[in-house]
């Protein structure tokens, strides 16, 4: 099949069908009533096959069709006539309907697209708004741009935005993105990204940019419906007139097994099923809050054989938590919070977030660059830093770790490390269960990385790699594997170039940079590394569905095809072959959109 309707013939095409109906059952009284029956649900299909004959697109299955019913009326097989358009245009009309369901959850991100942004108590577009300027939400009103949070409390719901139904809570200093919905609260943001380079624009470009890319499989149906065809054409004109000159098969009869032959041979089970199943699991993943940019790269990532991923941001959250307190001194994370008061390092606010306390004003700070920090509090000299500024012996632990000390007396120390995200290591586990590989990259030392391999268990790690080294080292890696595909998983703009190499290049979309977004294949909006567990699972099932319509429909089409060619099959037989195989086909087809994580 293939044709598709308008919106108007959609509205109208059920009334047609079942009139058309009505007028079939009387026909058995009254035979012109079949003629009837045969122009009110077929004559958009006539139409359509005589334009493309002028148009020189002679060869498909309106052209079949038309031929086939018009010729099982030269014959005066009546009914069979007007049953085949009749299932033929039910058929179109189911087929309709599936892919608006397909569709559905890929246009639902289309709602996310933000109509209006408030600036001064104003309505203007997100596209006039610059970086910095202050925008209210309220209660209920879409977030329009990426920005912070500046004053105000919320529950924001991104199910749309990341597939993830737990409203998250923000409040002042929140990195917020676009395109969730303020559920309770009111809220000042401080723009950081124009409308251009939002993450919403980015989504909708990404979801334009699928529609584009077909994978091998449906390149592959397009171009053997092309030659298929025509094949079964000039067989079916043998038939017809082959078969009364070399055998004593009377003219109208090897006319019927002709047009029989005709119907069989629509390859509509093939042409529609397959880009259907594709579009079904990409709208199953979207809903998963997975991007998947174009059904080539659905299919490839079916078959990846090793996963590798960066470290900061992907495998772990890129922010310090605390990991371990070394101390017998039930303050040391106050006195450590009060030295690293004035410091804007990373460090030092885990350290103070990690305290949560009210942290007096402290005027008598001391910073020893590359040392440590040392303040005066209520007649006590404070000094937080490294071993060395501190005077000690160091620790071996992954993390960095920050050594304090009161009054040059040594009370321990605090462990910081980029905290590893909760599903990190059940993800490695779970590949390592479906038989995929798993590495590494950081830039971490040897004993850091050695650390977190045994954390989370994954196979290899590549460590004290430089961004430049990445690609270097991912090159390598395909060389030894040419066997399989490798995947890529990152966020930074220095992953961008090994996302791009990456038989499938994957991107963290949440807060991860635009250029590997834009370099990606696949884009994780909620930073989840378990998502790439999902979207192979996706990919996996929407191929074996894929494999499962091409057996189903080309076994049966040769069977039916080589039935038909030696007259044992009518043409109600061969009408099943091609509607009823379709809409088979197509059901199987949605069955990709519901996937079972």
């Amino acid at each position: 099949m293939g044709y598709e309707h308008s919106e108007e013939e959609h509205k109208n095409i059920i009334p047609r069908i079942g009139f058309s109906f009505i007028l079939f059952c009387f026909g058995f009284l009254w035979k012109p009533l079949f003629f009837f029956a045969f122009l009110i649900v077929g004559y958009d299909i006539i139409y359509q096959a005589v334009k493309n004959l002028v148009h020189k697109e002679i060869f498909d299955e309106k052209f079949l069709m038309s031929l086939a019913s018009i010729g099982a009326f030269c014959i005066k097989e009546y009914p069979e006539a007007v049953m085949v358009m009749l299932l033929y245009q039910l058929g179109e009309y189911l087929q309709d309907k599936a892919v608006d369901k397909s569709k559905h959850s890929i246009e639902a991100l289309m709602n996310i697209r933000p109509d209006y942004a408030v600036l001064n108590g104003q309505k203007v577009r997100p596209e006039l708004i610059q970086i910095g300027d202050i925008i209210t939400v309220s209660s209920g009103e879409r977030i329009p741009l990426d920005g912070v949070v500046t004053e105000g409390n919320a529950l924001i719901d991104n199910s749309t935005l990341t597939g993830e139904s737990t409203p998250i809570y923000v409040n002042e200093g929140t990195e917020i993105l676009n395109g969730g919905v303020n559920l309770n609260g009111y809220l000042k943001i401080k723009v950081t990204k124009k409308y251009t380079e939002s993450t919403v624009y980015k989504i909708l470009r990404l979801i334009e940019e699928s529609a584009e890319k077909k994978a091998k499989t449906e390149n592959f149906i397009t171009r053997f419906a092309r030659i298929y065809t025509p094949i079964v054409v000039i067989l079916a004109v043998l038939f017809g007139l082959g078969l009364p000159i070399i055998t004593n098969i009377d003219f109208y009869s090897a006319i019927e097994r002709a047009l029989t032959f005709l119907v069989i041979s629509c390859p509509c089970a093939l042409v529609i099923s397959v880009p259907l199943t594709f579009f079904a699991g990409i709208g199953g993943a979207s809903s998963n809050g997975i991007l998947i940019k174009g059904g080539n790269y659905l299919e490839q990532l079916s078959k990846i054989g090793t996963v590798i991923f960066d470290k900061t941001g992907t495998v772990t959250s890129g922010v310090f938590g605390i990991r371990e307190i070394n101390s017998n001194n039930s303050e040391i994370l106050k006195y450590a919070a009060i030295a690293e008061s004035a410091s804007n390092h990373p460090l030092a606010k885990a350290v103070r977030n990690a305290y949560g306390g009210e942290i007096p004003e402290i005027t008598e700070i001391k910073e020893n660059a590359g040392g440590g920090v040392e303040a005066a509090f209520e007649g006590k000299m404070i000094k937080a830093g490294t071993a060395k500024f501190i005077g000690v012996n160091p620790i071996n632990t992954m993390g960095t770790v920050i050594y304090v000390s009161v009054n040059d007396f040594y009370i321990g120390n605090i462990v910081l490390s980029d905290v590893i995200k909760s599903d990190s290591a059940s993800t490695i586990k779970t590949l390592h269960d479906m038989k995929i590989n798993t590495a590494i990259f950081t830039g971490d030392t040897k004993e850091r990385a050695e650390t977190l391999q045994n954390i989370i268990e994954v196979q290899k790690i590549y460590y004290e790699l430089m961004p430049a080294d990445k690609v270097t080292k991912f090159e390598e890696l395909i060389n030894e594997n040419k066997l399989h595909t490798i995947a890529f998983v990152g966020d930074g703009i220095n992953d961008a170039p090994v996302i791009k190499r990456a038989d499938v290049g994957i991107a963290m979309g949440g807060l991860g940079s635009d250029a590997a977004i834009e370099a990606a294949d696949v884009v994780i909006m909620d930073d989840k590394p378990s998502k790439v567990v999902s979207a192979i699972k996706i990919s996996k099932k929407t191929m074996s569905i894929v494999k499962q319509n091409l057996s189903f429909a080309i076994g049966i089409k040769v069977i039916f095809l080589i039935l038909g060619g030696f007259g044992i099959m009518t043409m109600w037989g061969a009408v099943f072959a091609d509607v009823g195989v379709t809409m088979i086909a197509i059901l199987n087809a949605l069955r990709a959109k519901i996937i079972k994580l």
